[in-house]
């Protein structure tokens, strides 16, 4: 009777009522238009073009879906939309003072990824799966596989998230889409071809919390802040993967990953880390010390870890650190 109520004053143009009524699904359609789009303000702009466009059309809806599923509809096609935009953010040139880059392994594509705060994820990584999901959510906003998401079509990964993230039904994903079912089960079936194809093997889905996190990170926290190689070597997988968007460079296997964070020590550059959270992965705020004593945000460090080792390391610009509840600088210590 109240969700009646709530449903009746909105109609009427009760905002306070609308607000109400799609709050429980809030965080859970900006983690679906991030792993749509890949980058957390791009996300953030779908998500707000999408509540304005429900609440512009709650008049209209009459209840043959539920209110979830309109809203995943609205949400799909925002994000259809930012795909196929031009106005992606672009690779930027190296641009670190003083150090130069060892050739890198290649270039990478997806210069728009940004990370996503896991506190901004609280609830939705952990939710109950529809019947026709298949990973595990912390699985599904990891990096590797957000990153994996960008390089398909954009219609196969609105199919792909939609059938085996959120575990929607075929007929249901055809009625967001405005397609048929045939349709939507051929562009899943080419969606996970590619997705096993892009997918980086080497990079395996993040544990959430596994026992050793701690230690490994610690570890990494003091190898990094202390400049010290090779401690920092010794943690790193044979096949460690390095990428730091918006800048292409990326590195794959711990001899030229070495050689890259050498050229960042022999600078003198020094660090003191923040620890946080992104991706359900951890992750560490980097701030560069100054003479003046004063340390300025240079980057969001994002980890991966298999086992004992770190497998990858996503290094991201400053300018994601606000997301983060993160400074720009820190005060002197």
């Amino acid at each position: 009777m109240v969700a009646g109520d709530l449903m009746s004053r909105a109609r009427a143009g009760d905002g306070e009522a609308f607000r109400e009524l799609i709050a429980p699904h809030r965080q859970e359609l900006q983690v679906h238009c991030y792993r749509m789009l890949g980058s957390f303000q791009d996300a953030e702009d779908a998500l707000q073009e999408t509540l304005l466009s429900a609440w512009q059309s709650f008049g209209g809806f009459q209840g043959r879906a539920s209110l979830r599923t309109w809203l995943y509809r609205i949400a799909t096609n925002r994000c259809l939309n930012a795909r196929r935009s031009a106005g992606r953010r672009r690779a930027k040139e190296w641009d670190v003072p003083g150090v130069e880059p060892p050739e890198p392994t290649r270039l990478g594509e997806i210069a728009w990824l940004e990370p996503f705060p896991d506190a901004l994820a609280e609830g939705v990584i952990d939710a109950p799966l529809g019947p026709e999901a298949r990973y595990e959510q912390t699985e599904a906003i990891s990096l590797a596989f957000v990153t994996a998401l960008q390089t398909l079509p954009p219609r196969q990964v609105a199919v792909l998230i939609l059938r085996d993230v959120l575990g929607f039904h075929a007929e249901e994903v055809a009625g967001m889409l405005d397609s048929t079912v045939d349709s939507v089960k051929s562009a899943l079936k080419r969606a996970r071809a590619g997705l096993r194809y892009r997918r980086p093997t080497s990079v395996s889905p993040p544990s959430s919390y596994a026992p050793a996190e701690e230690v490994i990170v610690a570890r990494f926290v003091r190898a990094w802040e202390s400049a010290d190689l090779d401690a920092l070597v010794r943690l790193l997988t044979d096949d460690v993967f390095v990428s730091m968007p918006p800048i292409p460079f990326e590195y794959q296997g711990r001899d030229v990953v070495a050689r890259f964070f050498a050229g960042i020590f022999r600078a003198g550059r020094r660090f003191d880390l923040v620890p946080t959270r992104a991706n359900g992965q951890p992750a560490l705020g980097a701030y560069l010390r100054a003479p003046t004593g004063i340390r300025y945000g240079t980057g969001l460090y994002v980890l991966t870890l298999s086992g004992d080792r770190i497998s990858a390391m996503t290094r991201f610009d400053n300018s994601v650190l606000p997301s983060f509840g993160l400074p720009r600088s820190l005060p002197s210590a």
